[in-house]
């Protein structure tokens, strides 16, 4: 699995301005430069799981969501990932994955 750093820096800046946080804001709470939470924002930087887990703290969300772009306990959990990647299916692929979900279903219940 790759791990698009572009994507989590720009759920990072999408964020930090709904909360109207700025970069330099951000960076004093995480004890760290503006320019290096810029160059996370612009995925220029692999982060670490540790600062990934302490911006998801000061910006009140999930780091799962940083991370997919959904909520791991929200209802639309990886409900992009998972209709990007059906898109690209066949009609039979299609029919069969349908055929494991009800499975899949039948067996919770």
């Amino acid at each position: 699995m790759n791990i698009d750093y572009k994507a989590i820096g720009a759920r990072i800046k999408a964020r930090r301005r709904e909360l109207k946080i700025t970069q330099e804001t951000l960076a004093e709470m995480l004890s760290v430069s503006i320019g290096y939470v810029s160059q996370v924002e612009r995925g220029a930087t692999k982060i670490s799981l540790d600062l990934l887990a302490r911006i998801s703290d000061v910006l009140k969300c999930d780091i799962s969501q940083l991370v997919s772009g959904s909520a791991y306990n929200g209802k639309e959990y990886l409900s992009t990932e998972i209709f990007q990647k059906y898109e690209r299916l066949t009609a039979e692929q299609k029919r069969f994955l349908l055929d494991i979900i009800g499975l899949m279903l039948k067996e919770k219940q």
